[in-house]
């Protein structure tokens, strides 16, 4: 009894750890929530097969579209639908993002918000400067007028590496990004494409948030109870063999 009520109390704080995590990324742009659930496992080794403990993982991620914020900036994309950002990591690997809020570097990198390259066709995307204008088509082309020319003339400088992994296929590391299991790159998919003046929001619910949150303090106070009885019992045992 204490064994089981122990396990699930440290479980509990597992639980509740990828929960405010959910919660403090509420307003983080294209933000995929974590799922976060507890199992009975058995207990390996010698002893009866009634020894199971509890354990907290999260088996994948919620990975639904956030909701869609009309910004009318045009560094800001969004993804229609399913897809990714290729970005390079801080160990300048390819990770993949939802995260659409970019900025120009004074080098004329192009970045997001976090300050990670964006990556294009070739390497990290690097724009000519100084322009007076820029342009994100839908499927990821970069244009921009070069300062002193003309209106009409845009000049094509790179385009967005766009990818479409399986989601099975992902999973997500500590710095917020994705990264195929396998280790592999995924390929460009001509099929994704982007909203400009658009930013993906974080797809968490705080309402759920909040509520999965309490039961999980719930249940760490139902745990604690029990450890509690299991002392008592013990307890009241020892009693017994004194009287013996």
């Amino acid at each position: 009894m204490l064994y089981i009520a122990a396990s699930g109390a440290s479980q509990d704080f597992l639980g509740t750890a990828v929960r405010a995590n959910n919660l403090a990324n509420a307003q983080t742009n294209g933000f995929k929530a974590q799922l976060e659930q507890a199992r009975a496992m058995p207990a390996y080794g010698e002893g009866l097969p009634t020894r199971v403990f509890a354990i907290t993982e999260s088996p994948t991620n919620n990975y639904a579209s956030g909701a869609m914020i009309q910004t009318d900036r045009p560094l800001d994309v969004a993804i229609q639908g399913d897809g990714w950002f290729a970005v390079q990591d801080a160990n300048g690997q390819e990770a993949y993002s939802r995260n659409g809020s970019f900025e120009l570097g004074p080098d004329g990198q192009l970045k997001d918000s976090f300050g990670r390259s964006i990556i294009g066709d070739g390497g990290p995307l690097v724009l000519p400067i100084p322009l007076s204008n820029i342009n994100i088509a839908s499927d990821g082309t970069i244009s921009v007028r070069p300062q002193g020319a003309p209106e009409t003339v845009l000049e094509e400088i790179g385009r967005l590496k766009l990818v479409n992994p399986e989601v099975r296929d992902l999973e997500r590391g500590q710095d917020g990004l994705f990264r195929r299991t396998d280790g592999q790159l995924a390929t460009e998919d001509a099929v994704v494409y982007v909203r400009t003046g658009m930013l993906e929001g974080s797809n968490v619910n705080p309402v759920e948030e909040m509520v999965n949150m309490i039961n999980l303090q719930r249940h760490y106070e139902m745990q604690v109870k029990l450890m509690k009885q299991a002392e008592d019992l013990d307890m009241r045992g020892n009693q017994l063999l004194r009287i013996i």
